[in-house]
């Protein structure tokens, strides 16, 4: 949408301004500080000058400077460009035909890092509480984190063994399966946040963050039950942008610290992360003998060609390609077999 067709700006600072044009849109509270920051280091590069008064050259020098001097990795390179597009685009409302000149940088399709069954087993045997439901769910799932800490009560359907994933990356939504295991810690866990619920409710302390402008529509509703976290934080915070005191989900920051501590108790020495659950339940899903198909829509991958990169994994580690050494050492143990079954029968002799 060019800036033209979007309404006025009423903040005076630019930066103010951004941030004003981000929440317009509906950009994410992620997307809204990364902006924010890269905006911001782009004109302190530049001495404090307007970005109005910068051009093509002043761009260039900026991003420049990040790959040459910062030597930031080529997504960190095209947020930072994103951000500028953003800020000229849709907030400046200038018309910049030179920024598709800019030359992006070639992203390089990485192996993602994958666990196996029993390290996964020794990783969970290593976490607690809610930490390690939320571990079994991402893996058995396949949810990002950021979709598995903003599921709401009413997004489980557990008699049906379903879960929905609301606006999920894309803005799209989709369908999962339940494991069947994690049913009754489900339901654990949901009457752990009916506790917490039923106390803000007595407090005069209801209400939960509710997406896009529902809280207008339904004042009502983030009081609800059915919007309650299913893994709601254990105390009160402020939220960044509306300074409302209310209850939020559990922080990724905190279940990442006890992911990795859980990683280095199981004594696995593979850089995983929580994304890592993600990538063996496509993994192991394809092992299994899923189809690509099938493993892509429970990702939500909107092309078939992100989820291809699983397949890479199956090729190695007992995957389809056998070694060459196998085989040599196979007959090299043969040959060694026969001559020690020789040498024993000449003795018995």
């Amino acid at each position: 949408m060019p800036a033209a067709d979007l309404p006025p700006l009423r903040s005076k600072r630019l930066l103010d301004q951004l941030r004003e044009r981000i929440r317009f849109l509906h950009y994410s509270l992620r997307t809204e500080e990364a902006y924010v920051y890269w905006c911001r280091a782009f004109i302190r590069f530049h001495r404090l000058q307007h970005p109005k008064d910068l051009g093509a050259e002043a761009v260039e020098a900026f991003l420049s400077w990040l790959a040459d001097e910062r030597r930031v990795a080529s997504s960190t390179h095209r947020q930072a460009l994103s951000a500028l597009l953003f800020l000229y685009g849709k907030v400046l409302g200038v018309n910049l035909p030179w920024m598709q000149e800019i030359g992006r940088p070639r992203s390089q399709r990485r192996i993602p890092v994958v666990l196996t069954r029993e390290e996964l087993g020794r990783v969970f045997a290593m976490m607690q509480g809610e930490h390690a439901l939320l571990a079994q769910l991402l893996y058995g799932t396949g949810l990002r984190i950021a979709e598995a800490l903003q599921l709401r009560v009413k997004d489980l359907d557990i008699s049906h063994r379903a879960l929905i994933v609301r606006h999920g990356k894309g803005g799209k939504d989709r369908v999962l399966m339940l494991p069947e295991a994690l049913q009754i810690p489900l339901k654990v866990q949901l009457q752990r946040a009916h506790v917490l619920w039923s106390a803000d409710q007595a407090a005069g302390k209801g209400g939960v963050e509710m997406p896009d402008a529902l809280e207008r529509k339904y004042p009502r509703a983030g009081a609800s039950w059915a919007w309650f976290w299913v893994f709601p934080q254990d105390h009160h915070s402020v939220d960044p942008r509306s300074g409302v005191v209310r209850r939020h989900h559990l922080y990724d920051q905190t279940f990442q610290r006890a992911f990795k501590r859980a990683i280095q108790g199981a004594d696995i020495h593979k850089p995983a992360t929580p994304h890592t659950l993600r990538h063996s339940f496509a993994t192991h899903l394809l092992q299994d003998g899923y189809d690509i198909r099938t493993v892509q829509d429970l990702l939500g991958h909107a092309d078939v060609a992100t989820t291809m990169i699983y397949t890479h994994v199956l090729k190695v580690g007992g995957g389809a390609v056998r070694s060459p050494m196998d085989a040599l050492a196979a007959q090299s143990g043969a040959q060694l077999h026969a001559a020690v079954e020789s040498h024993q029968r000449a003795v018995a002799r």
